[in-house]
């Protein structure tokens, strides 16, 4: 066990993360996932596109990137009847993103989740109306 925790301390020093990093456009997928998934699933939730390229500028993500990921999804959850694919890197992780959304939906129950959400994706999501 101390060995394992000796390789991951390693692995942490020889990679260091510098403070003005970027989080990865994967963590950024997830987000825009779920909040389409909170406005689907969740009642009374809704969300604002804008909002979501407010977040990816936030993130110093390239422009066009909320366009590129909400296209990805569309194209991946309705079978490609609607959006567009995308390159293969974004498809995974929307894929991914897929898989964990879905994990946690059935582990927390889907009222359990909608309630998370309102606390993991404040200013992407709200209550219809607000």
């Amino acid at each position: 066990m101390r060995t394992g925790f000796l390789m991951t301390g390693l692995l942490l020093l020889a990679a260091p993360v510098q403070a003005g990093d970027a989080p990865p456009r994967s963590t950024y997928v997830t987000m825009v996932l779920q909040a389409f998934a909170a406005k689907v699933e969740c009642p009374n939730t809704d969300l604002v596109y804008q909002d979501l390229v407010q977040r990816a500028q936030q993130m110093h993500l390239p422009d066009g990137t909320t366009e590129k990921v909400r296209k990805a999804i569309a194209w991946m959850h309705t079978g490609g009847k609607m959006g567009e694919k995308q390159d293969d890197d974004l498809m995974v992780e929307v894929a991914v993103a897929t898989q964990a959304t879905d994990l946690d939906q059935r582990r927390l129950g889907m009222p359990g989740w909608c309630e998370a959400q309102k606390t993991n994706l404040a200013g992407l999501i709200r209550s219809k109306g607000g």
